[in-house]
């Protein structure tokens, strides 16, 4: 047995900033391949709710006491912010520089990190990263106000609601739909951290993106496959794309996804190889390529 202590070298522990923040826009089939650096961010606020007790009562006692569902959410502020982030804002761009306000929002998904700190080592003991999944901004207000003797730049605030990701069984057991995930630095595996950092922040041959919560889960659980990506064949004399087969990786043409086989291009196209869940890229690797000759 052992005396509990406090305040032991080394445990004093704390958190604090914002940085490394990143937005993805999910594709047509909600897959978060797209990521955008969001510089200027200055707060992410996690705002959760739900989870309210609700008590029955039966034979003049409190017989048994109801939780409602949990739902996350939380406000954005930042003093800048990526141009896709518009179709999140309900801006729609038909020409570059004319932005149509009160369009259709489109859901996206966000990371960022925040900074660990302890007595020893400061700020820089660690950090967490934070994933958030299907999130919905509403409309904001926006302040502007004149310049003068003491001039601050305007902070953009976003209030938003998140649909949670399905995240399945995991050995044995099943975990209910997430819109959060935290990974923590100082107690994960450093190999398995830099593969997700390869994802979320993209590699010299591959673009950033943002795993499901199952992918996440099996990349700090050694069961991350890898993949690599072959080019695809194109004939110029007939203008035929040959789309490969490769085992954990799906194929885009102008960011749609395509099955193994010919096609025929009547204009240049970019092709784009992407992994698959549970899988990733070997590095070096070339993922994209533009065919045609037209």
């Amino acid at each position: 047995m052992t005396t509990l202590q406090w305040d032991k070298a080394g445990e004093r522990l704390y958190e604090t900033g914002v940085d490394h923040g990143v937005l993805y826009i999910p594709n047509g089939a909600g897959a978060y391949v797209d990521g955008y650096a969001w510089n200027g961010l200055t707060t992410v606020t996690e705002s959760p709710s739900g989870a309210e007790s609700n008590p029955q009562y039966a034979d003049n006692i409190k017989y048994l006491n109801l939780v409602s569902a949990e739902e996350f959410g939380g406000t954005i502020e930042a003093f800048t912010y990526p141009v896709e982030w518009e179709q999140c804002d309900g801006t729609a761009s038909p020409t570059p520089g004319v932005g149509i306000g009160q369009q259709s929002r489109k859901t996206f998904g966000l990371s960022y990190r925040t900074k660990v700190g302890n007595d020893l080592a400061g700020q820089d003991h660690g950090y967490k990263i934070h994933l958030v999944y299907g999130g919905l901004a509403a409309p904001s207000e926006k302040a502007f106000a004149t310049i003068n003797d003491s001039p601050e730049a305007i902070t953009f605030s976003w209030e938003f609601t998140t649909t949670p990701h399905e995240v399945g069984t995991i050995a044995g057991v099943t975990y209910k739909p997430t819109a959060s995930l935290v990974i923590d630095s100082t107690k994960v595996d450093a190999d398995a951290l830099a593969t997700l950092e390869e994802f979320l922040y993209g590699t010299e041959g591959t673009d950033p993106s943002l795993p499901t919560p199952a992918t996440v889960v099996a990349i700090f659980s050694g069961s991350v496959l890898t993949a690599t990506p072959t080019e695809p064949a194109y004939d110029d004399a007939t203008n035929v794309l040959t789309i490969p087969s490769v085992t954990g990786v799906t194929y885009y043409v102008d960011g749609e996804a395509v099955p193994a086989g010919p096609m025929t291009l009547t204009t240049n196209k970019v092709v784009e190889a992407r992994p698959n869940s549970g899988y990733k890229f070997t590095q070096p690797s070339d993922n994209d390529w533009l065919k045609g000759d037209f």
